[in-house]
């Protein structure tokens, strides 16, 4: 008996319209929400505070959807500003900029239309918090510069990083009390650490070509300089614990976050690329679990 022979048949183009819309979502990390996480939990730790509890339902929409389309700003003007290193960074080098699959007029546009919802948004607040959004421009469109001209672009990360923080003070209470700028000290000192993690990934590629980061700075102490970054952070959460006067559920929220930040030590002790990578990653864990104590506080307060 005489089979028909079948051939696979050849897989249906994929239409122009959605590689296109593949190619934009690749460009705003949407396949990659660490970097959400980790600026959301710092601006929830804000609105919890500044709220004494949960915040109103509209402010938290408001920040919520903010750090989606601030977070994926920053990543497209990041990659505009780095489209003369990506290529040259292993794991980099397959970025839409990076491989030509979207120009630099497109990223721009694309930019600049995240940025302008995000405007929208911010403007339905009260007035001190529309102020405080144009520094959050500035700071997100300038931090990718950096790293041609300073050591210190981690530093810089967590400043632009963190701005929802006194954002979320400013539209909860009119105003920026100590405790605000205390909390964003302390993202400040968070970012730059879990960041130099992700720094220490690239640490070789960056200095072949030239770019600048704490992880160059840093060298053979970088763990030694990442122990004090979260050893100052830690301290800092613990002082606005204090100052905020949270009760035991924070302390145990601080507490397992010091643990996982220890474990982030061991696990990238050996300063392999995958162990630093995945310990950068980790701290989406220590973010939510200074939240979970925060917002525990408050629940249990309640």
């Amino acid at each position: 008996m005489a089979y028909e022979r079948y051939e696979t048949p050849a897989p249906a183009p994929v239409p122009r319209w959605r590689e296109r819309l593949g190619q934009y979502w690749k460009l705003l990390r949407g396949d990659r929400p660490i970097g959400v996480l980790l600026l959301l939990w710092p601006t929830w730790w804000a609105l919890w505070l500044a709220a004494g509890g949960m915040p109103p339902p509209w402010v938290l929409f408001v920040f919520t959807a903010g750090v989606w389309l601030t977070r994926s700003a920053g990543c497209v003007i990041n990659d505009y500003a780095d489209r003369w290193l990506d290529p040259k960074v292993e794991r980099t080098k397959r970025r839409p900029l990076a491989t030509g699959a979207v120009s630099g007029r497109e990223a721009l546009a694309v930019f600049a239309a995240l940025m302008l919802v995000a405007f929208a948004l911010v403007l339905t607040l009260n007035a001190l918090t529309v102020g405080l959004s144009l520094v959050g421009l500035f700071l997100a469109a300038s931090y990718p510069y950096l790293k041609r001209y300073t050591y210190l672009p981690q530093v810089y990360l967590g400043m632009a990083f963190g701005w929802g923080i006194p954002m979320a003070f400013a539209a909860v209470q009119g105003e920026v009390p100590a405790l605000g700028w205390l909390l964003y000290c302390a993202n400040i000192l968070w970012a730059t650490a879990y960041d130099t993690w992700y720094a220490m990934v690239d640490r070789e590629d960056d200095i072949r070509a030239g770019a600048k980061s704490t992880a160059v700075l840093f060298g053979d102490l970088d763990l030694v300089a990442q122990g004090v970054l979260y050893a100052l952070a830690l301290l800092a959460l613990a002082l606005a614990g204090r100052q905020a006067q949270l009760g035991p559920a924070y302390w145990v929220g601080l507490a397992l976050a010091a643990a996982l930040v220890a474990w982030e030590f061991r696990m990238a002790r050996h300063r392999e690329r995958g162990a630093c990578f995945r310990a950068f990653l980790h701290n989406n864990w220590v973010g939510a679990a200074v939240f979970a104590g925060i917002a525990a506080h408050y629940a249990l307060a309640g």
